[in-house]
Parts: structure tokens; sequence; C-alpha cells
């Protein structure tokens, strides 16, 4: 008898999969045209609501995956929904499915991150030492640096994830890369877990002047650093004003933010 197929996630009407970029609409030339458009259809609401609602991203990407398991795109795009999520054993599962499947080694930095996800800094680190993180891109190298930093700290080493973070790629150039503004999150971040909160700042400060995606959260690392304390919303900032001891506000400023 035939396993009943697990009950898919709602599609709106106005997600037609032909958002999907011809690439990816390319890879799924092998399915019947109408299980191709429910995939397609799928892995468009995966990419919608990854960040904001990681969980409904990932139901609709194991749909996708259900449907499509034998193409390395829809395995990449589960774990990477999966990881979002933080089912990490998910995400290592359809990750090494896919770089089985297309021999691209593009997302192990999110795999030793999985790693560290469940508890096992020393396979971070392994991973981050292994003869595939050598065929990364530079930004994938660099991504696998901030992890294996993680990882050490995890690990209790912070020397060692300093250390770790000071190649060539932290060092500033005329025109900031991509992935520079998390590099030098990652190293501010150490810096100031270790006490060195004036370098910490330096870096913070360089971070959040070329973080012009928002990747990171550099502007409010620094505004805590000078006393500004963030809230949910504005109600919970009122919960939380000091009151002087003649019934006053207290001056420090307020500022209430949404979810990150």
């Amino acid at each position: 008898m035939r396993a009943e197929r697990e009950a898919e996630p709602a599609l709106p009407e106005d997600v037609t999969g032909r958002e999907l970029d011809a690439e990816a609409r390319g890879a799924l030339r092998g399915l019947s045209a109408q299980n191709a458009l429910t995939v397609s259809r799928h892995l468009v609401m995966a990419g919608r609501l990854v960040d904001e609602d990681p969980e409904a991203a990932w139901q609709h990407a194991r749909a996708a995956q259900r449907r499509a398991g034998r193409i390395g795109m829809v395995r990449e795009a589960a774990g990477i929904a999966a990881y979002r999520a933080g089912h990490f054993d998910a995400a290592l599962a359809e990750l090494r499915t896919a770089r089985r499947l297309t021999g691209d080694p593009t997302h192990l930095p999110i795999m030793a991150d999985c790693e560290r996800g469940l508890g096992r800094p020393e396979r971070a680190l392994e991973l981050a030492a292994s003869a595939e993180a050598r065929e990364l891109d530079e930004g994938g190298r660099v991504e696998m640096l901030i992890v294996a930093a993680g990882a050490r700290r995890d690990l209790g080493q912070t020397e060692a994830a300093v250390v770790a973070l000071q190649g060539p790629e932290l060092q500033m150039r005329e025109r900031a890369k991509p992935w520079q503004p998390r590099l030098w999150y990652a190293y501010a971040d150490v810096l100031s877990e270790m006490g060195r909160a004036r370098e910490a700042r330096q870096w913070f400060e360089r971070a959040a002047d070329a973080d012009h995606l928002g990747e990171t959260d550099a502007d409010e690392r620094l505004a805590e650093m000078d006393g500004i304390r963030f809230f949910d919303d504005v109600e919970s900032a009122e919960d939380h004003v000091e009151r002087s001891d003649g019934g006053e506000r207290s001056s420090a400023p307020q500022h209430p933010r949404g979810d990150a």
C-alpha cells in the first residue's frame, strides 16, 4: 500500500513559480510539468518566508524536497531553510545530500555552523580544515573563517578565535568586499568578549559603515556601548524605564525597535 503524501502548506494564488530564476527552473525540467510547477511555487514561498517566518519557509521547502528529492538545487534550498529554522540535523542531512548530487562546496560553512548548533564545535573545525573547504571561493573561505572562530569560542579558546580572524581578509581596502562587514563584526564581537572595548568599537564602526545590506546589528552594538538600550516595542520600553528617587524618569535615552 502506497504511503499517503504528507499534507503540504497552502500556496497563495499569486505565486506562479515563474518567480524562480531561469537556472532554478531549468533544474526542474526532468519533472512532470504539474509537479515542476508545484515545486517551483513551494520554493518561491520558502524564499519569501525565510526571513520573516523560517519555520513556515522550512515547511514549504520540505514539500518541494518530498516532490523533487533527487534534484540538488531543491535539497540545497531545503537545507538552507532548515538551517534558518534551527533544524540543524535536518539541514546537515539535506546539504550533505546536495553536496553529493552537485559536487558544489558552497554550503560547507553552513554545514560547519550546523555542527556548532548541535554542540559539536570540534566537528565544525574539522570541516573548516578539510580539503573540500579549500575549494571555496573567497567569500566562502571568509564565511568558514567566521564559523571556525565561533567554534573556537565555543571551546573557550577566545585568543585562538582572535588570531584566526587576523588574516589578510581583515585589512581595510579602498572598497569593502561584500563579506567584510560580517568579518569585521565577528572580530569586534570577540574583542568585546575579551574586554577590549576600544578596539571592538573601532571594528564595530567599520562594520556599521560598510554594512549597507543590514546583515549585522553593528549599529545597535555601538549604541549599547554608548548606554542606549533597545526594546522590542514601546510598551516594553515603558516597563523598563527606571525612575530616580524623586519619581522622575531616567534621562537615559530609550529607543524602541521592531524585531531584527
